[in-house]
């Protein structure tokens, strides 16, 4: 246990007992015969989601430099291992490897990025909710090698499975009680216990397909950190590191080594922590920070393999305590080497995919990016790409099943697209969850619910071009159990196709599959009836960059506030 101040006052308080009984001081020869600490380094990242190649537009730089790719990857994790000693040095990760991946991972199940990720000498990494994408069974598989159930070996080669340890300690199988997957790690180095406890977020069943967690629960973050932590001390385990697919935001002002205004679920989480936790390595968030939070050193690699954090403790060789801790997020520059192993993997995997990949399916007129407007202060508002996203599915279900509206969920706009030709693999990026798309009925006062959901759950849906609505800053916002209490849509400004909505009319809408089952705390969508699935979200896509080709950004003025149309 590491806690700043602490050890110097104690070790104050140890010299002055000795001077008052007269003892002799410790001579430079005796104080040199004291073992010296261990030192060991934590290479660390987070949320590289499957991106092999440097990701492309803002998502492929950071800190002002382009970043990314695991060629450059690999090399600067060489790098760091040789300026520190390899043999003390341990690679670990906080989730989210893999799953919404690009195309070139996704096409064989994400089966590349694990494999090249353990020929990059990853050690130990916690699941992420996108872990349990295809459910248990799926990670148990790429954890542990066998070929896909259903599409084989899709490369021609057996599925060796990961070359690291998937660490779980608080996703449990709910028919046995027992955790999914082993809860924490031992690593010695040079005679010194360093544990690691792996996990992800609590809330993993509100933002993964229900298919995806199916028999299993997720307990509490630090209740399960501190239940491990107890009996790694009983293993003799004093140096502690959780690996915890969870994590904060600091002010925008804050660099990538800066913790500036910290906020968010890892704060909570890390206060009530035990205090023999040292360090926790922390994602989901896709930020960057490097924090002291309550006496722990808390990290953070934004995403993409952007960034790597290097870690280094000295840990005292007698008792195993850490006696400190400090960090540095290292930007993943592309003016290193390529690792040619990783470019040689990279090259396999594209043969293989063939020629689909380059294949065009439209034009941009202008670059069109996920991010968000402001809506009163916050980055709340609507987004041009998930704009178009919500256009291209209402276009592929208003005919067919007479739709009037679509929404689009934030987090499955996972890329921006460039301007330009748009090739079937920039589109797959930006929509690789292979949702079905489903209509289904909607009385005007649930719509109204869904909307005030919003709120509640800090997530915006982005609307199709024919819905239009109004929003109060001032209006009360409701609660998880009565999400529809809110007020802070104005009622009577929600408009279909021009036409204000009827509370007690109904309406077809369309949403994808997630978010029809309650995905990211959407419930108010689970009361629709008359549901018809579709075709999937990337096809629907695809058809309508092709149609509608070039495609501009949509304007954003479909999510409107009262300062802006005053109240009547």
């Amino acid at each position: 246990m590491f806690i700043p101040g602490m050890r110097r006052a104690a070790v104050g308080l140890t010299a002055l007992a000795v001077a008052a009984l007269g003892a002799v001081a410790t001579s430079p020869e005796q104080a040199d015969a004291r073992p010296k600490p261990v030192d060991v380094t934590l290479l660390a990242l987070n949320d590289f989601h499957g991106n092999l190649e440097p990701p492309s537009g803002s998502s492929g730089t950071i800190a002002g430099q382009p970043a990314g790719g695991v060629e450059f990857l690999a090399t600067h994790l060489a790098g760091l291992r040789a300026a520190a000693k390899k043999k003390n040095t341990i690679t670990v990760a906080a989730g989210d490897l893999i799953g919404a991946s690009p195309l070139l991972s996704a096409a064989f199940h994400d089966e590349p990025t694990i494999e090249a990720l353990s020929m990059a000498g990853l050690d130990y990494a916690s699941v992420g909710n996108h872990e349990f994408d295809e459910g248990a069974a799926e990670l148990l598989r790429i954890q542990n090698g066998g070929c896909h159930p259903v599409d084989g070996c899709v490369d021609g080669t057996p599925y060796r499975g990961a070359g690291f340890q998937y660490l779980s300690a608080n996703a449990f199988t709910t028919a046995t009680g027992k955790p999914l997957m082993a809860p924490y790690a031992i690593h010695k180095v040079q005679g010194v216990k360093v544990g690691f406890i792996g996990m992800t977020l609590e809330g993993t069943p509100q933002i993964v397909s229900q298919q995806g967690v199916a028999g299993l629960s997720f307990a509490d973050e630090a209740d399960t950190a501190n239940r491990y932590a107890r009996e790694l001390r009983r293993k003799g385990v004093q140096a502690i590191v959780v690996l915890l697919h969870e994590g904060g935001t600091q002010a925008a002002t804050g660099g990538i080594n800066d913790c500036v205004g910290m906020t968010g679920p890892i704060v909570d989480i890390t206060n009530r922590m035990d205090p023999s936790i040292d360090v926790v390595v922390s994602g989901h968030t896709h930020q960057a920070y490097n924090c002291d939070i309550n006496g722990k050193l808390v990290t953070s690699a934004s995403s993409f393999g952007r960034l790597v954090t290097d870690i280094d403790l000295k840990i005292d060789r007698r008792s195993g305590d850490v006696l400190s801790a400090a960090a540095n997020n290292v930007v993943v520059t592309r003016d290193v080497a390529k690792d040619p192993r990783q470019t040689a993997l990279i090259n396999r995997y594209k043969t293989v995919l063939g020629p689909v990949a380059g294949q065009q399916v439209g034009v941009t007129s202008q670059a069109i990016t996920r991010s968000q407007e402001t809506l009163f202060g916050t980055s709340l508002g609507e987004s041009p790409l998930g704009n178009l996203i919500a256009d291209a599915q209402l276009a592929a279900t208003d005919n067919e099943q007479n739709a009037v509206a679509a929404f689009m969920n934030p987090g499955g706009v996972r890329a921006d697209l460039d301007a330009g030709p748009v090739t079937y693999e920039e589109a797959f990026t930006v929509q690789p969850f292979a949702n079905n798309l489903v209509t289904l009925d909607l009385t005007g006062a649930q719509l109204y619910c869904v909307l005030e959901q919003q709120f509640v759950t800090g997530r915006t849906l982005y609307p199709s071009a024919t819905v239009g609505y109004v929003v109060d800053p001032n209006g009360t916002t409701g609660t998880v159990a009565e999400p529809c209490a809110g007020t802070r849509v104005v009622r009577g400004s929600l408009t279909l196709g021009g036409t204000a909505v009827d509370t007690a009319a109904t309406y077809r809408v369309t949403v994808n599959n997630f978010l029809a089952g309650g995905g990211d705390g959407f419930s108010a969508l689970t009361g629709g009836t008359n549901l018809v699935t579709g075709q999937i979200d990337l096809d629907a896509f695809v058809d309508y960059l092709t149609a509608q080709s070039p495609v501009s950004a949509p304007t954003l003025d479909r999510i409107r506030t009262t300062a802006e149309v005053p109240a009547t």
